[in-house]
């Protein structure tokens, strides 16, 4: 089992920026592959970025592409995902998941959180 526990959402102005993080405990963190999820009320739940076991490569949602950044700090069995230039259609809760593959699919990420609100306002 992993646990995993995201903090760092809030409430931002339109433009600005936030960092969450998702701290892991359980299994070896180095084990995973990490992401980010995301869902807004009355949507399915998206895929937001991903980072590899190692840290040496990410892949990102077309809409938060250069945006966002999505890194890891094994030593601290700690996901972050740096957002900046929020929008409002950024806003949802936000989700941290781990896979044994480095994958975009919801359904291919095995430990999930409980999730951290992130409010954009216009």
């Amino acid at each position: 089992q992993v646990q995993l526990v995201e903090s760092g959402g809030g409430l931002v102005q339109a433009g600005g920026s936030l960092r969450l993080s998702c701290a892991a405990s359980g299994r070896t963190f180095s084990n995973y592959a990490m992401a980010w999820f995301r869902q807004a009320p009355g949507k399915e739940r998206e895929f937001v970025a991903a980072i590899t076991k190692s840290g040496s490569s990410t892949m990102y949602a077309d809409s938060v592409k250069g945006r966002f950044t999505i890194s890891r700090d094994n030593a601290k069995n700690t996901v972050y995902l740096q957002m900046n230039r929020l929008k409002p259609e950024d806003a949802a809760d936000y989700y941290c998941a781990a896979s044994p593959a480095f994958v975009r699919a919801a359904n291919g990420y095995l430990y999930w959180g409980q999730g951290t609100q992130v409010t954009v306002s216009a």
